[in-house]
């Protein structure tokens, strides 16, 4: 038998004062508030029958699958597959301004629908497809969490919706230290759950770290 439920998690607040897009960029770690909120969703997830764990590489995700991880008593599977999406903006500060500053910025907003600034939604759902399939069958029974990024998690909540993936990043219902909760019946994969068990802490967090 295979998993019960998987359920995407996303990490916590980062610490970013400087609220760079920090994408896939080393050194980017929990803020203290991001700490919290990753207990929060521990907490949240620590009743489950958690059987694994798996994780982005990233140093943000790591830290972020680290209480369930304690509470659980469940090793964190680091997989490539969760990772950040690319984008070219990784390392800067972006906003609207910025862009009719520099129109050479323009050339990366030629294609939103792809997007031409980073990694293709569809390359993105294949990975999160292949990740989810394999996260599914990696245990004989119980439940998986998988600690990953924005936009890869909103990918394959469209992917799972059969909606179109192509869509403006202000749009994603995916909140730090959410919960997105799956079960696979048949050939298809169905949402069950969306939770945000840090509700109370996300009003004045940063969340700017990546499109």
């Amino acid at each position: 038998m295979p998993a019960d439920l998987i359920h995407f998690v996303r990490h916590g607040e980062v610490h970013n004062p400087d609220k760079i897009l920090y994408g896939r960029l080393d050194g980017f770690g929990l803020s203290e508030r991001g700490t919290q909120m990753a207990d929060r969703s521990a907490s949240a997830l620590a009743t489950r029958p958690i059987a694994k764990i798996f994780s982005s590489p990233l140093q943000r995700a790591v830290e972020s699958a680290t209480p369930l991880s304690k509470r659980v008593d469940v090793p964190i599977t680091i997989d490539e597959r969760l990772n950040e999406g690319i984008n070219v903006f990784e390392g800067t500060r972006l906003s609207l301004g910025r862009v009719f500053r520099e129109p050479s910025m323009l050339v990366h907003f030629r294609n939103p629908w792809k997007p031409s600034w980073g990694e293709p939604y569809r390359e993105i759902s294949q990975r999160m497809l292949d990740m989810a399939e394999h996260a599914w069958n990696s245990v004989d029974e119980g439940e998986v969490a998988l600690v990953s990024h924005q936009v890869a998690i909103w990918i394959f909540h469209r992917t799972a919706a059969g909606i179109p993936l192509p869509h403006m990043p202000h749009q994603r219902r995916c909140a730090l230290s959410s919960i997105t909760s799956f079960r696979k019946i048949g050939t298809k994969w169905k949402e069950e759950s969306y939770r945000e068990p840090a509700t109370d802490l996300l009003e004045d967090a940063i969340d700017t770290g990546a499109v």
